[in-house]
């Protein structure tokens, strides 16, 4: 399973299963789950933990010291959940002691090729990051996002659930759960309902996220107001109350 051309250190673990494909290196305090696929060429360093069933393609570089200015050569972490694809030249970072030390991916997602994570973000579950897609450090993207080619979110954002960035996108604020976004600067396009459909909303759900999409974007409300207006529409469709989380918590302002 470990091809005799692979450079792992004596220090990694591996569980028995996992493969590793010729010329790929794997240094010290590198911690891999049962089922895990590399392939050649690869490059892992520590401290890095990965869980079981990821693919990890060939060029990916992942684990390494963050490019942050600040960063002093400090122990930090990568922490990369199960089920998850690096396609190829994917690069992911570690944290920052100031930003919390860690970097953490969880499960299912989709990194396709070029695409970076820096230090501290938190990437959640069944995200897809299409190819050249890049967020700087210390980025939330939350669980069925979707990050199209080339965008490019600033650090510190945020994107909530279901949300979407077209291609090329910059997006230099908050993103709401359920919307989506395109342009330079990234500006709001309507509610992804393409993606709504796909995860099984509901035609009345989608219907309600749709008016609380005007409450938001379309009265001129402040955040507050808007909330408080959210907050009389979450007895009838609760998924609205994921919205009203999002937006009480930004603390970049949310792209309008």
């Amino acid at each position: 399973m470990i091809s005799k051309h692979a450079i792992i250190d004596p220090k990694a673990t591996l569980a028995k299963n996992v493969e590793v494909g010729p010329w790929t290196i794997i240094g010290p305090d590198v911690e891999i789950e049962e089922g895990t696929w590399i392939a050649s060429h690869v490059v892992i360093r520590g401290p890095t933990r990965i869980g079981r069933d990821n693919k990890i393609y060939q060029f990916a570089s992942i684990g390494e010291d963050t490019q942050d200015k600040k960063y002093g050569g400090e122990l930090t972490l990568l922490e990369i959940g199960d089920r998850n694809i690096f396609r190829e030249c994917c690069t992911v970072h570690r944290g920052t002691v100031q930003g919390g030390g860690i970097t953490k991916i969880g499960n299912d997602n989709l990194f396709m090729a070029y695409t970076h994570v820096a230090h501290d973000c938190t990437i959640g579950n069944q995200v897809v990051f299409a190819n050249n897609a890049s967020v700087a450090g210390h980025v939330k993207v939350d669980d069925f996002a979707y990050l199209g080619g080339m965008a490019g979110m600033h650090q510190f954002c945020s994107i909530g659930k279901h949300g979407f960035a077209a291609g090329g996108a910059v997006i230099l604020k908050d993103i709401p759960p359920f919307v989506m976004v395109a342009g330079h600067p990234a500006e709001v396009h309507g509610l992804n309902t393409v993606g709504l459909e796909r995860r099984g909303f509901s035609p009345s759900t989608i219907a309600a996220l749709k008016r609380a999409y005007k409450v938001v974007f379309r009265q001129s409300l402040t955040i507050q107001d808007a909330i408080a207006e959210l907050n009389t529409m979450t007895a009838e469709t609760p998924e609205i109350q994921i919205l009203i989380d999002f937006l009480a918590s930004s603390t970049r302002g949310i792209v309008r």
